[in-house]
Order: structure tokens, then C-alpha cells, then sequence
């Protein structure tokens, strides 16, 4: 049974049940006698009480919990931080993980999908106004309740941003198939790194797939950092284009291609969920001009005649050379019919005023400012229309801009072409050359254009400094106004860059030669660390293999020291608590006494005694003699961290020897006195 399970902790909170346990710390189901009502309780471990990284993480939860007050975040009541026990009291939440939910649905509607992510963005929203990055966003920090309300927990690796610039030094930060690609390098993290984590937990859902996944962290943290995800919709076409834009714009490897803020993501979610089929990129421009179509009808009429039998198959037509000669009869009699036609035709509209002749002449009225479905669709203009799109910022959509020819400008016939302007932000519009220009002067050229701009440093040996190198998209690319265009601004040349080789599992010798081959070099800061594996075998490099780092980079290898890594496990000893006389007891390690644990002890005053014991690998025999009885017997196994009662036997009082019974009456003597000095004490 859990120690805590029973115990009431500062005499307020009764530890009910233990709920789980994590990484550094188990949480457990209490009741608050105080406040009247049910709580959860962080207790750190307490392997991990004496180490200081974990116990800065533990209060870093704390003190990020603390500053946080929003309904999508799980609210924290209490913190003692002493030295034997460290807890964090929090809000009893009454749910699965959404993890749970996922791998119980294995995918989920994508508008169920959708009102999970506007209340983690919520949360985050929140927590990046006060300054905090969680860092740790995936489905196993997220509590999902009975009524679809959303919790998010586990503070526990966040970072204060606004006051502290840390990078990722530490094992470990964040679980790796949810990490930001700037994570698994181990770079500077902000806000845009939780932005990353709900794209990834989006596209969980929303296809029941993880985008990266593999045999191993490493592996997967590579692939965070250099593949691009398959999109959501080959995997699953029912999902909105929309939903996959937002998606994917969120998981951009470069974060400055990702949503600027939870807010920014938030806002095209709720234009998503106005309109779910909003498109955010215009894949698609309609042009009402007609002549836009004039190559697909050219297309249609170079092909070959083909014709269709009822056996399924396309055949193409031959045809004999009398069926050539009567189809060139037959043409020629369609000409003359076609010229019979013309002549009528002609002469009915010079009747008419088909063709302008017979038409009056009129004013031509201002139709700008006007809403063009008002215009065209008006039967008192008889006029020919050709409708062009611009895009005026101050005015509304739809309506007429600009008219050609102009309004009093002279009088036209009937019937006659006015080309209407109108306001549209669907309005294409060209990318200007801004290369080999000053910063100031591409700004100011793409602004002229309608577009807005975001200014990206870029490597270039071709390109001074300080002078634009192109645009992304290209320079004369279409696209519609207001559009973002980035503007690429060299940095000058780019120093080499060579990939870190794969050297884990490789004796420290081979790594220094395959690195030392690829214009790396091996840092004299050689880590080892206790492994089970071959002594100097490579166990993890700094940077991650397949990171790009500069050449002459020295790259820290983390190497097996060849010794299985000492652990220490706790042994409770249930004494005789009848014996009220000094007992000696000894401990026997595998037959070997251990002179740390073998003392003198009274029962009665020591009914559950513990004591630990240090070691490594396989299972070791414990054995616990009392006054020279063998009374206990333990089975202790390093490898899997487990301590096993083999032996039970009674202590026999009789069989003590005339020391023991000699020991025994000093002390009673000793008891007897400290009863009589205390009752002297009561009466003083």
C-alpha cells in the first residue's frame, strides 16, 4: 500500500487514493477538511527530494500555476515546500486525458476537434499575456471533462519568457513527438514553440496519426526538425481545406511562418468555424472575362475525333479516302450555307441597329459608387459590360470604383462597352521586382502594390549585405491583394554547414573518426555516465545527429562509463513491538554484514523501521538477524527497483543469551527512570 494512502498531510488533507504517477511526482486524490472539498495533490518523489534540478522543476509548476487564472487551466490551492515532503495542492479534476479520449476514438470529429483547440488556445492565450511558455503541450497534459471542458496542466518544465531566456540544455524538455523543431535543436523556445504543439495535437485528432513517428526519440526528434508532414487531407479527404490550412500553418518548421500569437490562431479558427469553407490561401480565382477560357475551348477543338462504343473502349476515327473526298463536299456545301446565313444576318442587323448603326446616341451616366449587381443586372442600361477588380482599402466591396469611359465625357451609342471597376479584395495583383533594392525601397514598392510585407535575413554569398535578394512568393508571382509577401534580405555569405552524423551506439574511438571526417570536432568535455552498455560506447551527442551545425563545431558525446548506474532502495522492517529492551540488529548483504545498517534498536519504540540500501544490477539476499535470530528475509533487485519479503520468522524472547537478559535489565532500569523523572517534571 502507498505510504500517503490514509495520511493526512499538515493535519488538512486526507489522502484518499493515489490517482498516478509521473515522471518526479505522484498525484493522489484528497479531501480538504478545511475548505470542505475533494483536491488534487503533486507529491514530489522522494528519490528526487535531494535534487535540485528537480525540485526548481517542481516549484517553477508551482510558481507558473500561481500567476495563471483562467477556467481552461487547472487552478492550484496550495504549496509546501519542506524539506521531507513537497506538494502542490491543485483542482480536483473529474476526467480522462485527452491522450485517453484520442486513442479511444482514434480520431475525432473535426468539430468536436475544433472546440478542444479554441480552449487550449484559450489557456495559452492566457498564459503568454503573463510571460509563460509551457513548453510540454501535448494530449497527455490535457484533462478533457464529462461536459467537453478543457484543463490544462502540468506547468511543470514552463518557462517565465519575458523575464528569462533559457534554451534547451536540459534531457528531455517536452515529450518529443509534439516538440517544436526549435526544441529538438535545442534553441531559444518562445511562445510560437506552443503554437507548434497544438498544431501537432490538431492534426492528431483530426486524422488519428501522428505526423512524425518512429522506433525511437532521436529519430523522431530528427524528423521534427526535416521532414514536412503528410497533409491531413490525403489521409483524410473529408476534412475541411480550411481546418488542414490552419493545421499546417501552425506546424511550419520556421516559426516565423507560424501563427504570431494563440490570439492570431484563434481569430482563423473563428473565421473557420463562421464559414468552414473558407479557404485562407486563394487556390482558386474566378475571372469573369470570357476570353479566359478561350485556350480550354482551343484545346478541346485540336483534338482528335474519338467515338465511344458500347463495348467501354475510345476508338479513334479513320476514315478511307471516298469517306475524305464526301466530307470535303460536305463542307464545301456547309460553307455556302454558313455565307447565306452570314448575308441574312447582316442584313437583319443593319436593320435592326444590331451592330450600332441604327442605335441613338446617350449620356453616358457615373456609375461610380454604386454596387455593380445594381448596374449590370438594371435593364434601364443598355450597355455591354466588361467588369474589371481593384482594391481600395477605404471602400466597401462590390461596388464601383472606376468607369471607362467616364461619366459626361462624351455621348456613346447603345449597346456600346463600359468597363466598370470594381472593389474586390479578391483582386490579383503582381509582385513587384524588388531585387538587388534597399530594405526602405522594397518596402516601400510592395506596399505601393496593395500587398503587406515580413522581413526574413537570409545566407547569400551573391548578395551584398543589407540588399534585397528576392521576394517569397517570387517576384511577378500573382496573388491577391493584401496578400503577405516576404521579403528576403541578405545576411551575407552563409558559413558551411555540415550534418551531425549518427554516432550513437559506436565506440568513442569510431566517432572521433567519423566526426573528425566530416570537419567536426569531439569536445574535450567527454560526458560518462553509468550504462549497462560496453564502456566508451557513445550514448547521445550535443547536437542531435542530424542537426546542421557549422563546420569546426565540437560536439559533446555523451559515453557509457561501463558501470551499471547505483540505485537505492528502501526496506521496511516490521519489528516486535512487545520487546521493550535494547535488540542488536544486523544486516547481511549477500552474507556480508553492513556495518551501516547493523545497530542496537528498542522494538517498542521502533515497531516500523527503514533503512536503504545502495547497489546495482540484478537481485541481491538481504537478511535482517535480531540479538543473532534470523528474522527477515529480502530479495533486492536494482534492475527492476523492487524489494521482496522471502523469509518471515518469529523472534523467539527465550533464546537471548545472559548479555542480552543483562542488557535487558539496564534497560528497564533506563525506563523506569525517565517514567519517575517525568512524573517529578508533571508535578514541578
Amino acid at each position: 500500500m502507498d505510504k500517503y494512502v490514509g495520511k493526512r498531510l499538515d493535519g488538512r488533507y486526507e489522502i484518499n487514493e493515489l490517482l498516478g504517477c509521473g515522471g518526479m511526482a505522484r498525484v493522489y486524490k484528497a479531501y480538504d477538511i478545511i475548505d470542505d472539498r475533494t483536491v488534487a495533490i503533486k507529491i514530489l518523489k522522494d528519490e528526487f527530494l535531494g535534487n535540485k534540478d528537480f525540485i526548481r522543476r517542481f516549484k517553477n509548476e508551482s510558481r507558473a500555476i500561481a500567476v495563471l487564472s483562467q477556467q481552461n487551466i487547472v487552478k492550484v490551492y496550495d504549496v509546501s515546500f519542506g524539506d521531507r515532503i513537497q506538494y502542490i495542492v491543485m483542482e480536483y479534476i473529474d476526467g480522462i486525458t485527452l491522450k485517453e479520449y484520442i486513442d479511444k476514438q482514434h480520431k475525432i470529429n473535426w468539430r468536436d476537434a475544433v472546440y478542444f483547440t479554441i480552449q487550449i488556445l484559450k489557456a495559452l492565450e492566457h498564459a503568454h499575456e503573463k510571460g509563460i511558455v509551457h513548453r510540454d503541450i501535448k494530449p497527455q497534459n490535457i484533462m478533457l471533462l464529462k461536459d467537453g471542458t478543457i484543463k490544462v496542466t502540468d506547468f511543470g518544465i514552463a518557462r517565465f519568457c519575458k523575464n528569462e531566456t533559457r534554451t534547451m540544455t536540459e534531457k528531455a524538455i517536452g515529450s518529443v513527438h509534439y516538440i517544436s523543431p526549435e526544441q529538438a535543436r535545442g534553441e531559444v523556445t518562445d511562445e510560437k514553440s506552443d503554437i507548434y504543439s497544438v498544431g501537432v495535437m490538431l492534426y492528431e485528432m483530426l486524422t488519428g496519426k501522428l505526423p512524425f513517428d518512429a522506433d525511437n526519440a532521436v529519430s523522431v526528434a530528427i524528423m521534427q526538425m526535416q521532414s514536412e508532414p503528410k497533409r491531413l487531407r490525403e489521409i483524410d479527404e473529408e476534412i475541411p481545406e480550411g481546418l488542414e490550412e490552419i493545421t499546417l500553418k501552425a506546424m511550419k518548421k520556421d516559426p516565423e511562418y507560424r501563427y504570431a500569437s494563440a490570439s492570431e490562431m484563434l481569430e482563423a479558427i473563428e473565421m473557420f468555424r463562421k464559414n468552414p469553407s473558407i479557404r485562407f490561401e486563394y487556390k482558386y480565382f474566378n475571372d469573369n472575362a470570357p476570353t479566359k477560357y478561350l485556350d480550354a475551348i482551343n484545346n478541346i477543338r485540336k483534338t482528335k475525333s474519338r467515338t465511344e462504343y458500347a463495348d467501354g473502349y475510345t476508338y479513334n476515327e479513320e476514315q478511307d479516302p471516298i469517306e475524305k473526298r464526301s466530307r470535303a463536299i460536305n463542307i464545301l456545301i456547309g460553307v455556302g450555307i454558313a455565307l447565306i446565313i452570314f448575308l441574312v444576318v447582316m442584313g437583319l442587323g443593319l436593320i435592326s441597329g444590331w451592330f450600332g448603326f441604327g442605335n441613338k446616341d446617350v449620356d453616358i451616366p457615373n456609375f461610380i459608387g454604386m454596387k455593380v449587381a445594381d448596374v449590370v443586372d438594371n435593364d434601364k442600361y443598355k450597355f455591354m459590360w466588361n467588369i474589371e477588380q481593384a482594391y481600395d482599402a477605404n471602400k466597401p466591396e462590390g461596388v464601383i470604383i472606376d468607369q471607362d469611359p467616364k461619366a459626361g465625357a462624351k455621348k456613346i451609342k447603345e449597346n456600346s462597352k463600359i468597363t466598370l471597376t470594381v472593389n474586390s479584395s479578391g483582386t490579383l495583383v503582381s509582385i513587384p521586382v524588388v531585387r538587388g533594392s534597399t530594405l526602405d525601397a522594397a518596402k516601400a514598392k510592395i506596399k505601393e502594390a496593395g500587398l503587406v510585407y515580413e522581413v526574413l535575413s537570409v545566407e547569400d554569398s551573391e548578395t551584398a549585405e543589407g540588399i534585397v535578394k528576392g521576394t517569397d512568393p517570387k517576384e511577378g508571382t500573382e496573388v491577391v491583394v493584401n496578400s503577405m509577401v516576404r521579403i528576403l534580405v541578405s545576411k551575407g555569405p552563409a558559413e558551411k554547414k555540415v550534418a551531425v552524423p549518427d554516432v550513437i551506439n559506436k565506440t568513442l574511438n569510431e566517432a572521433t573518426k567519423e566526426l573528425t571526417e566530416k570537419g567536426l570536432k569531439v569536445s574535450e568535455n567527454v560526458v560518462r555516465e553509468n550504462s549497462s552498455k560496453a564502456k566508451d560506447i557513445v550514448l547521445s551527442t550535443d547536437p542531435l545527429p542530424g542537426v546542421e551545425v557549422s563546420e569546426g563545431t565540437a560536439i559533446v558525446l555523451t559515453v557509457s562509463s561501463g558501470e551499471a548506474q547505483e540505485k537505492t532502495l528502501k526496506i521496511n522492517v516490521d519489528l516486535p513491538s512487545e520487546i521493550n529492551r535494547e535488540v542488536s540488529m544486523k544486516v547481511y548483504i549477500n552474507g556480508v554484514m553492513d556495518p551501516s545498517n547493523s545497530k542496537t534498536i528498542i522494538p517498542a519504540y521502533n515497531s516500523d523501521y527503514s533503512f536503504s540500501v545502495k547497489g546495482s544490477g540484478e537481485a541481491k539476499n538481504v537478511i535482517v538477524n535480531l540479538d543473532g535470530q534470523k528474522y527477515r528475509v529480502y530479495e533486492v533487485n536494482f534492475n527492476s527497483e523492487t524489494v521482496k519479503l522471502t523469509e518471515k520468522y518469529s523472534f523467539n524472547e527465550g533464546s537471548t543469551s545472559a548479555t542480552s537478559s543483562k542488557t535487558a535489565e539496564k534497560s528497564k532500569n533506563r525506563i523506569a527512570e525517565n517514567q519517575r523523572a517525568a512524573k517529578t517534571q508533571n508535578l514541578i
